[in-house]
């Protein structure tokens, strides 16, 4: 919206010239979505508690050390699609439409878990049955890569590029169009079993929009695209500007989420944020990078998968809770050291992901 507004103004006001610059307005995203958490926060976590029966935010599959938290209320990703969304809009090119396709895929799959959680908390403990729910995700990726596939001029677009190798491109044609749909409901479901303890999927969330901040604005620019030997994605660098929103509004829903929360995240905020982080991949070509930056969550995904086939083919169990997260805690570590430390690994993950638009 700045932009539209004020860079038709820069040749009268030469201090305009700023809002042209993709970094500028991307550090503009990161601070708004950050005041604005802190602005609306205490008001949005005391409407959650007004309409939610506390009793039932915790759920019933989790270490016994969670029934402590009975009372907090959830839903708090409504904090961040709020604050995500007007700092997206606000400091975004909106004629570019990239931008609304992953936002519209963001905000969609966040109603998606908004309803899940509403029904969880007014209904039942089951919410949405699982298969809605993974069809009403099907059906929102769908959307967003064909949204991208008519914005895209079509050269790359259903290319899959493999990293750590130059010229290894594998074109996918017809077969795209499911693949890139796995890659978003996958990352969206994994960051949804990531979210158990307080903090431990915001950070993660947080550190992979940061490096696909890079990696859009590298995609977007064709010198560095060409220096690098990265697909070009004409448009693509405005999806920084998305990133650093999603960086300030993790920030800002950290500030309440940390240690004792506040308010939980919910299906609300990690799903949205998981279909997000799959969109900005798919578009910006780097589906199998996610699985390096977004490691951790892959991690933990397949800790589930790990248990729930084993338990079903042999009785046993492979860990004494999953997701993994809980596994340790079942250990004896505490919430604390196991968010600390899945963070660092989180970390060193996206550092790697960033690796490879070099080591090729």
């Amino acid at each position: 919206m700045l932009y539209t507004l004020l860079v038709p103004l820069a040749e009268q006001f030469k201090i305009l010239n700023l809002f042209r610059y993709i970094t500028f307005r991307t550090g503009g995203a990161i601070l708004t979505a950050l005041i604005l958490s802190f602005l609306i926060g205490p008001a949005v976590i005391r409407w959650l508690k007004r309409h939610q029966n506390l009793d039932n935010t915790v759920r019933e599959d989790v270490p016994e050390t969670h029934l402590k938290k009975k009372g907090t209320p959830t839903m708090g990703g409504l904090m961040i699609l709020i604050t995500l969304s007007v700092s997206t809009l606000l400091w975004s090119d909106l004629s570019n439409p990239h931008v609304w396709t992953v936002l519209l895929v963001t905000l969609m799959t966040g109603m998606v878990g908004f309803l899940d959680d509403w029904l969880k908390l007014t209904r039942n403990r089951k919410g949405l049955p699982g298969r809605l729910k993974l069809l009403g995700q099907v059906v929102i990726a769908s959307f967003g890569v064909i949204a991208f596939l008519l914005a895209s001029d079509g050269t790359q677009a259903t290319d899959l590029a493999v990293p750590f190798f130059k010229n290894l491109i594998i074109p996918l044609g017809p077969f795209f169009l499911p693949f890139a749909v796995f890659v978003i409901v996958g990352a969206s479901n994994a960051v949804n079993l990531t979210d158990g303890l307080d903090g431990l999927a915001i950070g993660p969330v947080m550190f992979a929009a940061g490096a696909f901040g890079i990696i859009a604005y590298l995609t977007g620019r064709a010198d560095f695209a060409a220096y690098l030997q990265l697909p070009h994605v004409a448009a693509s660098g405005e999806l920084a500007i998305y990133c650093g929103a999603l960086v300030g509004a993790s920030l800002g829903f950290l500030w309440f989420n940390a240690p004792p929360a506040m308010v939980f995240m919910g299906d609300t905020g990690s799903l949205a944020m998981g279909s997000g982080l799959g969109i900005l991949a798919v578009i910006t070509k780097h589906e199998l990078v996610l699985a390096i930056i977004g490691g951790l969550f892959v991690l933990e995904a397949v800790s589930v998968i790990v248990q729930v086939t084993s338990f079903k083919l042999t009785g046993k169990r492979v860990f004494r809770m999953a997701p993994l997260h809980h596994h340790f805690e079942k250990l004896g570590w505490a919430e604390s050291t196991i968010v600390i430390r899945f963070w660092i690994i989180a970390i060193v993950l996206a550092l790697l992901g960033l690796s490879t638009l070099k080591l090729r």
